[in-house]
């Protein structure tokens, strides 16, 4: 239990770090990103500016010769123009790369490219790289001319290192998830020590508790079958009182009974005599034994299919396995209502049998919960009962010594099925 705690621990701190970790990763990947973008898209808005000072200087001074300066300051060997008219005559251009220029032309005669917003052509070469292309578009007007000015920059170099970047962010992060893991396992280990301690208490002290008990309730019953007995005794008052009190110590001997099971199991103490059964007639036996008990709350309790099927058992523990089944359908059944005891299916590997009511039925967020220890669905109403929340989880330690699984399925208000599996072939073994 405390094992399993420990790993839920470390699984929730490794996944709220591993979320930590894919936040910030993609963050910074953002953030990179958009600063990219944003300081090319500048860069090439700077070179249409240039190229339209160049056109215009160019303009006003037709005859001085032409400086190709102009049209490229501030730039490098990636950058690239294309100057048109608005008719769509080419007036002026720095060629790019022949790698990439006919891609970059047929977009241009496109016309998709919005005005002052730049876009990323992406070329795919012959040996599988990808070669990336900024290319920005802006309308100016000169001299009320209007012209059609295509600036551009090869940028596969720039988002290659951000991918490298990205790789080498979830390496770090892999690498920090894996060592906080091994933090948080430590951790969570001393977290659950004193706990483990404080349940170690615990279980010793249910255990003398239990052996403590049984003696002095064992008394008392005693007495109060001596005193039943007694011929002087006739107040029909004390004699009520006598059966009250042999009632409650019933209830408490059975508390006592699964609270000290429940420590053997704990300590590994619980044994089982394997020897081979007949399943179908434990089944007939327990429906016989409480039936009268359901007559009294006005429930039908019945079998169907009760045939004779050998498995291999402990017969007092498949029999107490049984009757907890049996005893809470009956109990979680109004009057008038019914309880099926069937046996479902056998082979030569297991056997399978139902115990099934149309009782009050359990909501699907408790379902899970009905196996664990002290737990109860309705607590006011166990009480009243006289349930302890032991039962459920007492026939769960019975199937795990015998390999055995057990499942549910319920609707409230309409009912519950208990449903066991049991193995036919099994070699006798201590709990472990």
């Amino acid at each position: 239990m405390f094992r399993s705690s420990r790993l839920r621990l470390t699984f929730t701190y490794s996944l709220i770090t591993f979320v930590v970790i894919v936040v910030l990763i993609v963050s910074v990947r953002v953030t990179l990103e958009r600063s990219l973008y944003s300081e090319q898209k500048n860069e090439l808005l700077r070179a249409a500016d240039n190229v339209a000072e160049a056109q215009a200087y160019q303009n006003q001074h037709p005859n001085a010769a032409i400086d190709e300066n102009r049209y490229y300051m501030n730039t490098n060997d990636r950058l690239f123009f294309y100057v048109f008219d608005s008719k769509k005559n080419l007036l002026y251009f720095m060629r790019a790369s022949s790698r990439i220029e006919a891609t970059v032309l047929d977009k241009i005669n496109s016309g998709e490219l919005l005005n002052g917003e730049p876009e990323i052509l992406r070329r795919y070469n012959d040996n599988g790289s990808v070669t990336q292309v900024m290319v920005l578009h802006r309308r100016i007007l000169i001299s009320d001319e209007e012209l059609l000015v295509y600036t551009g920059k090869e940028v596969t170099a720039m988002y290659s290192g951000l991918r490298k970047a990205t790789y080498a962010l979830i390496f770090i992060g892999l690498m920090a998830l894996a060592v906080t893991t091994g933090i948080g396992y430590v951790m969570a280990g001393r977290a659950i020590v004193p706990l483990k301690e404080a349940y170690d208490r615990q279980k010793q002290f249910a255990a003398d508790a239990s052996h403590e008990l049984r003696t002095p309730l064992a008394v008392v019953m005693s007495s109060a079958d001596l005193l039943l007995s007694d011929p002087t005794i006739q107040d029909p008052f004390l004699r009520e009182i006598l059966g009250d009190l042999k009632d409650e110590v019933k209830k408490m001997s059975k508390l006592v009974g699964d609270l000290l099971m429940v420590a053997r199991s704990d300590n590994n103490a619980l044994k089982v005599k394997i020897q081979k059964l007949d399943l179908g007639e434990l089944l007939e036996q327990t429906v016989r034994m409480m039936t009268p008990l359901a007559e009294k709350k006005g429930v039908i309790l019945s079998g169907k299919d009760l045939r004779k099927v050998t498995i291999s058992g402990d017969e007092q523990k498949i029999k107490q396995l049984i009757l907890i089944l049996v005893d809470n359908a009956v109990k979680y059944t109004e009057s008038g209502g019914h309880v099926l005891v069937k046996l479902e299916d056998a082979d030569e590997d297991s056997a399978v049998f139902s115990v099934q009511d149309n009782g009050i039925g359990i909501a699907p967020e408790d379902q899970e919960k009905i196996f664990e220890r002290f737990y109860r669905v309705d607590k006011a109403r166990s009480r009243e009962m006289g349930g302890n929340g032991l039962g459920l989880s007492i026939a769960t330690e019975i199937l795990r010594l015998h390999n055995g699984k057990i499942s549910v399925e319920s609707q409230p208000n309409v009912g519950t099925k208990f449903t066991v599996e049991l193995k036919t072939q099994l070699r006798a073994r201590n709990s472990t």
